[in-house]
């Protein structure tokens, strides 16, 4: 079978009534509610369930906000002694009682089953190929039998446990196993798996169905699925998530900078160590949300959203350090021990874009004075250096002459991207300084052209495959606006970066799951990147060959950011999605990083929805370039 017909048939199912399936959870949740047996037709289900008493093993798994979820699998030899089997023991659990099972609205209801089965060996699964041994997360599940019994790893356990690989699916279902008892380390268990006789090795897929109010649900790779572009849904997830910002928002004017919708913690992966009182924070992500919040601003015109932005800005403010440059004042972010390009830049950005839609010239004096540090931080030849102050540099002083290998060793691949945007910015709308504006246009024309044709040779182990380069296409498109600025090199730059992007950006038909398509991949055959990071890059690059009038080019890139806005449609954490969160209204509005992994954080939230909304603009007549 073809991926086409494959992916036919897979899209073809979920156009399927699904009433039966429906009134079949109803009369679980009533035998739950009531004792006894289901009282239910089974023969109304039709082909919808087709029941195997070999392979067909189902959960029953109840989720409700406060309360552990609770399950129970079963594999007998009818769907419905099957069915009957989990209901009883499911109400023996110790946690039923805490449960509303009445209540459809507080108490979720996943039923999920296998519907195919095949024995591999395990040490050759991989998940770079699409090919008969190939495991993809939260479409495959793992079966281990060792002679006495069978463990389990579901696929929809791939959001449940927020996992993304198979090395962690694996290590979930030894966990269950004799083996998780032997040792805690991941590499010990699959050695010791490995050595096991008798024991077989088993991917399976399944057909899952969640609860929501009196809806049925069916489920692929554990999430609800959107298979239409739509301006509606793009403007709606917008709106929700720049709301989830401001709900998160703290009195100092941070944001909730991550957050974990499996485990209910603000505990970072990258930070474990930190104590919950002092959690990281960073301040270019923070300037993101901020962003975020202004152009919620500009489309709505609701004050909530540009107040936020200002408290958000004026913790920007506590980060600004003073210094000289060429006998005028200047401001460099200092932030956790390092004051970054990066930075600077952001701080700038959001300004500027804050003080562009109000007119408000508060920040003005931070402005001019991160406008001055930036341009001190360019070399001769136009490269910006990455860092001002680096702990492990200098003995966290300022680094003001810098070896070539200190130089290199704090290059930052982004920070010159940033650092455009924020000087194309205030060249095209700060109007009160043209001395400074007229040295920022003069610099820059020198570091555009050299992050341009020089930044490839000097640090080209530093590229991609697939470009990533988002800030340096979005700050091309800025500087296009300013009278001869932009040269056909600096338009190339951008044109290249979106075709090949777009080039590696999966089809409608050329993988075998249906929620790639508009996914990103270095790769053919990596696990696809929704990747909202890089759509702003792209969405640039459209409205970069609008204006230049590359009228067939942009319908191309149009289109390509349609599709993957679908992709990351996935992401959004709804009401109907959030099922398996521990404290679902804690994660409700939120975006994620990646399709399975339940992580949130600001900038997670802030590509998605400022990619979202510059496409959303596409819609209109006029073409509003601000937001």
């Amino acid at each position: 079978m073809n991926f086409k017909e494959q992916n036919d048939n897979a899209r073809a199912f979920f156009k399927k009534d699904f009433t039966p399936v429906k009134n079949l959870l109803n009369a679980v949740r009533n035998a739950l509610v009531n004792g006894g047996n289901i009282d239910f037709d089974f023969k109304s289900l039709g082909d919808i369930i087709n029941f195997s008493p070999e392979i067909s093993f189902m959960y029953i798994s109840l989720f409700e906000e406060g309360n552990n979820m609770i399950r129970f699998g079963s594999k007998r030899q009818t769907l419905e002694e099957t069915l009957n089997r989990i209901v009883a023991m499911l109400k023996k659990n110790k946690n039923f009682h805490a449960f509303h099972i009445s209540d459809s609205k507080k108490c979720r209801i996943l039923f999920e089953y296998v519907t195919n089965r095949r024995e591999l060996p395990f040490d050759k699964i991989h998940s770079k190929k699409f090919n008969s041994l190939r495991f993809e997360i939260g479409i495959d599940g793992i079966e281990i039998n060792d002679s006495e019994r069978s463990y389990y790893f579901m696929p929809t356990d791939a959001i449940v446990e927020s996992h993304m690989g198979y090395r962690s699916a694996l290590n979930s279902v030894l966990k269950k196993t004799p083996i998780g008892k032997a040792t805690n380390r991941i590499s010990e268990r699959i050695k010791l798996f490995g050595e096991q006789k008798g024991w077989k090795f088993y991917l399976f897929n399944t057909r899952a169905f969640v609860t929501y109010t009196d809806e049925c649900i069916p489920l692929y790779r554990a999430n609800v699925m959107y298979n239409n572009f739509d301006f509606d849904i793009l403007l709606n997830q917008f709106k929700r998530s720049a709301d989830w910002l401001i709900k998160n928002m703290q009195a100092d004017g941070r944001f909730l900078y991550y957050y974990d919708c499996c485990s209910d913690s603000t505990k970072d992966h990258e930070h474990p160590s930190r104590p919950e009182h002092d959690r990281y924070y960073n301040d270019l992500r923070h300037c993101g949300g901020a962003i975020t919040l202004i152009r919620a601003y500009s489309l709505t015109g609701d004050k909530k959203y540009i107040e936020a932005a200002k408290r958000a800005l004026d913790f920007t403010v506590t980060t600004a350090k003073e210094h000289i440059v060429d006998g005028k004042k200047a401001y460099h972010a200092y932030y956790n021990q390092k004051s970054k390009l990066g930075g600077s830049a952001m701080a700038l950005v959001a300004m500027m874009q804050y003080r562009r839609v109000t007119g408000d010239k508060t920040y003005d004096d931070y402005i001019k004075g991160f406008t001055r540090h930036i341009l001190s931080r360019m070399t001769p030849e136009g490269e910006f250096l990455g860092y001002y102050i680096h702990p492990s540099y200098n003995n966290g002083e300022p680094l003001l002459n810098m070896s070539d290998k200190e130089r290199m060793e704090t290059f930052s691949f982004y920070y010159p991207g940033e650092a455009l945007l924020g000087l194309g910015l205030f060249a095209n709308h700060f109007k009160d300084d043209e001395e400074l504006k007229n040295l920022v246009v003069e610099k820059t024309r020198v570091a555009m052209d050299w992050i341009v044709d020089e930044r490839p040779k000097r640090y080209s182990h530093l590229f991609t495959a697939l470009p990533s380069d988002a800030w340096l296409m979005q700050s091309i498109e800025e500087w296009a606006d300013y009278p001869g600025f932009v040269k056909q090199n600096h338009l190339n730059f951008v044109y290249n970066d979106a075709k090949e992007m777009m080039k590696r950006m999966y089809k409608r038909d050329d993988s075998p799951y249906i929620d790639y398509e508009g996914g990103m991949y270095y790769e053919y055959g990596d696990h696809y990147y929704p990747d909202g990071a890089r759509c702003e890059g792209l969405i640039a690059s459209y409205y970069l060959a609008d204006k230049m009038g590359e009228k067939e080019l942009a319908a191309q890139i149009l289109e390509a950011c349609k599709k993957a806005a679908v992709c990351q449609f996935h992401l959004f954490n709804c009401e109907r999605a959030n099922f398996s969160h521990k404290a679902p209204s804690k994660s409700l509005d939120s975006i994620r990083f990646k399709a399975t992994r339940q992580w949130v954080r600001v900038d997670s939230i802030q590509h998605v929805a400022c990619f979202f909304i510059r496409l959303y603009w596409t819609s209109h007549e006029m073409l509003i370039k601000d937001v």
